[in-house]
Parts: C-alpha cells; sequence; structure tokens
C-alpha cells in the first residue's frame, strides 16, 4: 500500500471543486485527573469534571467540537472519548512539558453555524488550541473564523480538502481525495471488478469530494462505471432506483462513499433484491455494526478504507481498545483513535515549540504551525505519523473487510 503523501497532489487536481504516542498507555486511563472543563455551563460540554491540579493559569487549554447529539452523534461521542482518553493518560504521566491540560468538548449537533457558537464559546472560556471540528462542513465553518483569530486547529476528522485551506489547521485523518484516489487504486490493482457503480450523496461534500477522486482514477485503473447514481439528504432513505440500476448495468462492485447509516440501507435493500455484488466503502463506513436492528450478515464481506481497526494485533492498539472499553464500555472505531493520536499530537507539538500555560492563543499557533511539521508520532491510527506545512498527514491506510459479524484488517 502506497503512502497517502505522495497521491495528493493527484488528488488535489482532480478533486479540488469538492472526513503519540510519546508514553502511550503509560498512566491509568480511569484516572480522576482527566482536567476535563465545564466552565462554559453547555449542556455539551465533557462531564469528566475539572482539574484540581492548579489554578485555570497552570493549565493548558484544549476545546473540542462535534456533534454529540443528532444523527452523527456517534462520530462527536467518539471523538470526545478518545480526546479525554488521552487527556487522562497524559495528566496521569506528568501533562504537556509538566502543565496538566484541561479539556472542554461542546456540541455542534453537526451544524456550522452552532459549531461557530461553539467555538466562540470556548474562546470565551480561554481555549488556547481545538481539536476539532468533527464533521467537514462545520470544520470549514470554524476555520474561517479560527484562521482570523489564529486559532491552532487539528481535526481528527475533518476530511474536506477546505478543512486544512490555512496554516493554523492540521487534520488526522485522510482528505477525501485522498480516499477517492486509493480506493479506485486498491480495486483496480487488485481486480475486485472491472464493471463498477458509485452510489453518493450529491448534496454533501465528503461524499462528493470522494467520488469525483475515484472517478477520475477509476479511468487511471481501467475500471468501467457502468452506473453513477447520486441521492441527497433529502431522499437517503430509498435507494431502490440506484440498486436496480446498478445490478441491470452488470457493476461487479458498488461503491459506497458516505455514511454507515445510509450504507446499511443501501446492503438491506440489495437483499431485497437479490443483488449481491462486492460492495466497497470509505472511512464513513466505520459503525455500521453497531447500527440499531441491522443484521450484520448482510454486512458480511463489505470493504472499506480506514486508518485504524480494534482487532488488529499491535500491541499499541490492543493497549488503546482496552483501555477505551474498560472506560467507555464500548469498542472504539476510527473516530475514537484519530482523536487520541491528535491529542498526542498536539502534546508532542506543544513539547517541541516550547509551549507554556501564560502563551496567548496567537502565540501557540505560531509556534505550533512549525512545530507540527517537525514531530513524528507512533499512533494507533499510524506509525512514524507526520505532517506536511499544508496539514495534510503522511500515513498509510488500511482496507478493512467485515466477515463474520467482525472487522478485520485485508493483509
Amino acid at each position: 500500500m502506497r503512502n497517502w503523501k505522495k497521491f495528493l497532489s493527484a488528488a488535489m487536481v482532480t478533486a479540488m471543486t469538492v472526513g503519540m504516542i510519546a508514553g502511550c498507555g503509560s498512566g491509568n486511563s480511569g484516572s480522576d485527573s482527566s482536567g476535563s472543563s465545564n466552565d462554559s455551563g453547555s449542556e455539551s460540554s465533557s462531564d469528566a469534571g475539572s482539574s484540581d491540579t492548579g489554578s485555570s493559569d497552570a493549565v493548558l487549554k484544549i476545546g473540542g467540537i462535534g456533534p454529540t447529539t443528532g444523527g452523527a452523534a456517534i462520530y462527536g461521542e467518539a471523538v470526545k472519548n478518545g480526546a479525554e482518553l488521552a487527556v487522562n493518560e497524559i495528566n496521569a504521566d506528568g501533562g504537556i512539558g509538566g502543565i496538566q491540560i484541561e479539556f472542554n468538548f461542546q456540541d455542534d449537533e453537526n451544524d456550522a453555524e452552532k459549531a461557530v457558537n461553539a467555538y466562540n464559546t470556548l474562546k470565551d472560556w480561554g481555549m488556547q488550541a481545538l481539536l476539532g471540528t468533527v464533521t467537514s462542513a462545520p470544520c470549514v465553518a470554524v476555520g474561517d473564523v479560527a484562521q482570523g483569530d489564529n486559532m491552532f486547529l487539528l481535526t481528527p476528522s475533518g476530511t474536506a480538502v477546505e478543512c486544512v485551506q490555512y496554516d493554523n489547521a492540521f487534520r488526522v485523518c485522510f482528505s477525501d481525495p485522498m480516499q477517492g484516489l486509493e480506493s479506485a487504486k486498491y480495486i483496480g490493482e487488485n481486480k475486485l471488478a472491472a464493471k463498477v457503480a458509485v452510489i453518493y450523496d450529491s448534496s454533501d461534500v465528503y461524499s462528493t469530494g470522494i467520488y469525483q477522486a475515484f472517478a477520475a482514477e477509476a479511468k487511471n485503473q481501467g475500471l468501467e462505471l457502468v452506473a453513477t447514481e447520486a441521492f441527497t439528504a433529502e431522499s437517503k432513505t430509498d435507494f431502490s432506483v440506484q440498486l436496480q440500476k446498478a445490478k441491470d448495468a452488470g457493476a461487479e462492485l458498488v461503491f459506497l462513499p458516505f455514511y454507515y447509516s445510509e450504507a446499511a440501507l443501501v446492503l438491506q435493500q440489495a437483499a431485497g433484491i437479490n443483488y449481491e455484488p462486492i460492495f466497497f466503502g470509505c472511512d464513513g463506513m466505520d459503525g455500521i455494526l453497531g447500527v440499531d436492528g441491522f443484521d450484520a450478515d448482510m454486512a458480511q464481506d463489505l470493504m472499506f478504507l480506514s486508518p485504524f481497526t480494534p482487532t488488529s494485533e499491535d500491541e499499541a492498539i490492543k493497549t488503546f481498545v482496552t483501555d477505551f472499553t474498560e472506560a467507555y464500555g464500548g469498542t472504539p472505531n476510527q473516530f475514537a483513535a484519530d482523536a487520541y493520536d491528535g491529542i498526542y499530537a498536539i502534546k508532542a507539538a506543544m513539547e517541541k515549540a516550547g509551549v507554556t500555560a501564560d502563551m496567548s492563543a496567537s502565540d501557540i499557533c505560531d509556534a505550533m504551525k512549525t512545530a507540527m511539521t517537525e514531530i513524528t508520532i507512533d499512533g494507533v491510527t499510524a506509525k512514524a505519523l507526520t505532517w506536511e506545512a499544508s496539514g495534510e498527514p503522511s500515513k498509510e491506510p488500511m482496507v478493512v473487510k467485515i466477515a463474520d459479524g467482525d472487522y478485520a484488517v485485508v493483509e
């Protein structure tokens, strides 16, 4: 599998129109010294309690933004929990350069306007750096404001190109063009199919961005797109027409660049018409086995790109999964893993830059812009993870295949 950054330039051309461990596991994830804060008084703030390790002047305040209510809440909750786990570990291990972290997570309901309001709440609280936002449209909106404030922003999972369009913004996850490009390459190079159909959400920047890059690379791979079918946010419950066209066109593989909730409906409806192609998705597919009422047998052999799988035998990942499960009672998904790595990246960059608690957010941002390009972390989403000045990470993807009701990495 090739390195993502080698393909970024090509992907950007095709899709511009368009989602650590320096001491990982060193400390008790159940520690009481998380430093999380409810200072804003918002119901969506983290509920882990305030740090008792000194006054607010002696802490570094890191904010987080994402949906903890609404249809995308599974992503925001995962990010909040993954970040809090890392904060707990870091604080228990002495903090960032000896300084404790205070973490405050705000709900944006996957809404751009509410995300900006959440950002302003965190700014009033005294935020010095931001882990967020979780989804792309809110991230772009917040990014515009954060750039004006010169606030450091690291999104764990905002995949749209525009999420890191400014020099203060970085991301942990893969971009939309990268996912589309690499999906087409994997399908072509592994000869999974010759005739391919695409179903995508034309009203969503994430889905559209992946589709555009996929379609461009599919030509290079000799893949025949026999059906390209769109839907919108207003028509995302009935996919019978799109599936029938794909079936009639003889598509051997159907590419689904959208989120797991809609994908579950696609798989159910495909079974209803006895259509059994290979289904292939991207990182938004992570979580499909947790959909209420969904028969996991329908996802048998579903494949998707992901930076993380909880069934990995890697020792760092096993420790992360164990600690996360003990703390939150569920298995972490890639969004939790991205957030976990994100907090450790912030730690590494702050220590590299010599950040102190009395520095302004703008001064911290100036120092972090350079430091982020100089650090390397071994995370749970990648080993030897680095960043370019463009804000893009350098990491390799994994292909995950669902087998017998669980996720497994394809070797």
